[in-house]
This record gives C-alpha cells, structure tokens and sequence, in this order.
C-alpha cells in the first residue's frame, strides 16, 4: 500500500520517537489519514502513535480540533493559520507530546491563482513549545502525488523535532 520510501521513514519517525517516549498525533486533512495509516503500517507502532484526526471538512475541523470558524473564514481551511490551528487543536486533543497537520489542495480542481493545486501547509509542534509552519508547492502533479509527496514531507517534518 505504501511505497518502501514512505514505509522507512515511517520506521525511522517511530524509531526517534520511540526513543524519546514521544507520542504522536495527527490532524489530517488533504492526506485524509495517510500520514497516520503508514505509521500505523509498522507493526508495534501503538507504543508511539496516540491517534489521528481525519478533518476534511472545515465542520470536522471545527467539532475535532476546535478551530474557530473565524480563522477559516478568515484565511480558509488551507493556510498557515489554520495548519497552526489544526496542530494546536489536535495536541490539545490528545495524550500525544508531537502532533503535525497538514492540509492543502491535492486536485485535480479546486485550485486558484492564490492557492493552485499542489499547495500543501504542514505545522509540526511538540508540546510546550511553539508550532512550526512549512509551505510546499508540488505543483499540479496529479492528486495522489501530491498525497505522497505530503505524506513523506509530513514524516521528515515530525523526526525534524524528535
């Protein structure tokens, strides 16, 4: 299901986090679970995993993670506001000490000049300390490239603060 790229840095977030006694959690959006699912992938993962908020709605967003309606009104369900808000929301919801959220324009449509398809906002944030925010633009490379894409970013990024 998941190419052997995704599967060893999937071993290796939840080797460093292992390590560590660092759990993680998830607030997925464009991915819709993926990033949770190839963790979970590896077997023995439940001593690091706590959990996953699939959000793909702004409604689910609102109800799981508690992000205002203000924030996705005023800035829409993929900016830098609402990827803090989401990792926020989904540490705030949780026993995990590492959380990271994702969540973009996977395609084909719903792109526009401001925010075209391919455009993902991650935030990473270890509990106590400040979120940390990444853009990337993959570009139109077809919907389940860029989830791929998010999904191997989305690894890098949690071992980025293990």
């Amino acid at each position: 299901m998941f190419s052997d790229q995704i599967k060893s840095l999937a071993t290796e977030a939840l080797e460093l986090c292992r390590t560590k006694k660092y759990q993680i959690a998830t607030a997925e959006s464009c991915t819709g679970g993926l990033i949770i699912g190839s963790l979970t992938e590896i077997a023995g993962s439940s001593d690091v995993v706590d959990r996953g908020f699939i959000t793909y709605s702004n409604q689910a967003k609102m109800d799981m993670l508690g992000i205002s309606d203000d924030i996705l009104n005023r800035h829409g369900a993929v900016s830098p506001e609402t990827a803090i808000a989401m990792v926020t929301g989904a540490l705030e919801n949780s026993e995990a000490d590492i959380a990271i959220s994702v969540t973009g324009i996977a395609g084909p449509g719903g792109g526009s000049v401001h925010k075209p398809v391919g455009l993902v906002h991650m935030a990473v944030m270890k509990r106590g300390e400040d979120a940390i925010h990444k853009k990337y633009l993959f570009g139109d490379i077809g919907r389940a490239s860029v989830r791929q894409e998010t999904v191997i970013q989305a690894l890098k990024l949690i071992m980025s603060v293990c």
